[in-house]
């Protein structure tokens, strides 16, 4: 049965951006904070150091009952039993991942276009990862995605979306009113002196957003 998730705050790890000793004792504060789901990417480890560092993430995962998503890597997620697999545009085929997958585990794709998110769609994506939204120093070179193209995208498909890119307190709220699920956050928690602090004023943020849009 493939697991529930939340998207409203998603924890994307970045191990040159922490502000803590061992990747472990981030996420850890992050969900402490109130992350709702964690992705772990680690594009530069060795095959053996990203194994053991997913299962030790994934301990602290389990322990909160918040899904792991593993970035790209469909053999490292099968090999610990992660929630699911999250790729982008370079890497191995969407529909391909879904095929070794199976419909039991959790798929996103990274998506920048109208076509890219209706192919994901067709593809068997749980959901889409649309950005980058702004300027973000993890990926230099990422195409941003307009406002205007981020509500196509929401036109185009029925799966969940959740923003990535730049995103923090001070960019969250431009979003109200755009239908979006939740937002893919890295430095504005990761690269925090007090990651759970800051964790838990964006979820406040979130909570108080939604608050107020259900009080119009």
């Amino acid at each position: 049965m493939k697991p529930d998730f939340d998207l409203s705050l998603y924890l994307v790890t970045d191990r040159g951006m922490m502000s803590t000793l061992t990747l472990e004792q981030a996420v850890e504060q992050a969900v402490e904070g109130g992350v709702t789901l964690v992705q772990l990417r680690e594009k530069d480890a060795s095959s053996l150091d990203f194994y053991r560092t997913a299962l030790g993430v994934k301990r602290l995962t389990d322990a909160k009952g918040i899904p792991l998503i593993i970035n790209d890597r469909v053999d490292i997620a099968l090999a610990v039993d992660a929630a699911g697999v999250h790729v982008g545009q370079e890497d191995l085929p969407a529909k391909t991942v879904r095929a070794i997958l199976g419909e039991e585990k959790l798929l996103g794709v990274s998506v920048s276009t109208v076509e890219e998110a209706l192919q994901a769609e067709r593809d068997g994506a749980d959901y889409l990862g649309v950005g980058a939204m702004f300027a973000t120093g993890t990926k230099t070179d990422a195409q941003l995605v307009s406002m205007e193209e981020l509500r196509k995208i929401r036109s185009a498909v029925s799966i969940p979306i959740v923003v990535i890119g730049g995103i923090n307190a001070k960019t969250i709220p431009l979003f109200q009113g755009s239908g979006i699920d939740g937002f893919a956050v890295v430095s504005a928690i990761i690269a925090a002196e007090n990651i759970a602090a800051a964790a838990r004023g964006l979820k406040d943020l979130l909570e108080q957003q939604k608050s107020a849009c259900q009080e119009r």
